[in-house]
């Protein structure tokens, strides 16, 4: 009895450590990394979209405090300069500037990519932060797209394009874009990208945070075939007591993230999977990363769960085709 315990016990023990060991094959970091455990990020240039608040904000402040470089691009000027005196107030040294950025204005993204590609002299790290939540009417965006498809999802797609150049200036440049457990449950409706037939807010909402990971995934993969160099990572906050738009309509989400945000993470807490994608070394080119407690609501870092819609292959070369034309952005090609 003994020896046969033993024996259980022994197959346990390897079965464990295969279990770990191929989880850190993975890129899977400790589940108590932390702001402590990030490296220096003295010398390096991050830009990180809706900086001014939220996971975002929590970003910024974080990067800056390293060292980094920060540029905040966002749409309020004044909460602009409202946040960098925040960070400063924190981080006296910090490095911090603000951009003035409306991801549902194509112009808007390719009057900031000008700008940066002639005034910076490369880009480390773009963070694909920024992002808006079931707005209860279908709203367009200046470009004609609904908006949360246009500023989720397809504002970054051509953001992250037109700063390739930028981005290739680096030595090992980072793309962060975040997605959400949301788009789990979502659903690429390419008969009607743009909800103009039926719109449903937390379906539109879905379907973009799928669109967000799916592009992750994809330009890792076209990276590595056309050479770019880059390393594409997908994160998620879990549920973050953020100030995304809240729908008043009384839909369960409103109620669960007015009433019950005591059960959810905090801002910085939501913040790390998105800056352990950014600075840590091991982090991993195509991976996804997120709280791992019941649901990835909250809980320590790990790898997320990638729903099966998200790796579907032939889906992400047709939603990538099909936002170069609804962009009017080309990347290089791979061939």
């Amino acid at each position: 009895m003994h020896t046969t315990h033993a024996r259980h016990l022994a197959t346990l023990v390897a079965t464990v450590a295969i279990t770990i060991g191929n989880a850190f094959a993975q890129g899977a970091p400790k589940a108590d990394w932390s702001l402590n455990d990030m490296p220096s990020q003295r010398g390096r240039i991050f830009l990180v979209t809706g900086g001014t608040s939220g996971i975002g904000y929590e970003s910024a402040k974080a990067l800056a405090a390293a060292g980094a470089q920060v540029v905040i691009a966002a749409r309020n000027p004044q909460r602009g300069k409202e946040t960098i005196a925040n960070i400063q107030q924190a981080a006296p040294h910090a490095r911090v500037q603000f951009e003035t950025l409306d991801l549902a204005d194509l112009a808007s993204i390719r009057a900031l990519s000008e700008r940066l590609n002639t005034t910076l002299p490369r880009l480390d790290g773009l963070i694909n932060n920024a992002g808006i939540m079931e707005p209860p009417q279908r709203g367009t965006s200046a470009n004609g797209y609904e908006m949360q498809f246009a500023v989720n999802y397809l504002g970054h797609f051509a953001l992250t394009a037109q700063l390739l150049p930028l981005l290739q200036r680096a030595d090992s440049p980072r793309i962060v874009t975040l997605s959400s457990i949301a788009a789990g449950r979502g659903a690429l409706h390419f008969e009607d990208l743009q909800f103009e037939r039926d719109y449903d807010p937390l379906a539109a909402y879905r379907q973009s945070k799928l669109a967000c990971l799916m592009f992750a995934l994809e330009l890792q993969r076209r990276s590595d075939a056309a050479g770019w160099g880059l390393r594409s990572i997908a994160s998620h906050p879990g549920v973050s007591r953020t100030n995304l738009q809240l729908n008043p309509d009384g839909s369960p989400t409103t109620f669960a993230r007015r009433y019950l945000g005591f059960l959810f993470q905090t801002a910085a807490q939501g913040a790390m999977p998105t800056l352990y994608a950014a600075t840590a070394p091991d982090a991993q080119g195509g991976a996804y990363y997120g709280p791992t407690g019941f649901g990835e609501i909250r809980g320590p870092l790990g790898l997320a769960v990638v729903p099966p819609t998200a790796a579907d292959i032939k889906a992400a070369a047709r939603l990538w085709k099909v936002s170069e034309e609804l962009s009017g952005t080309r990347f290089p090609t791979t061939h």
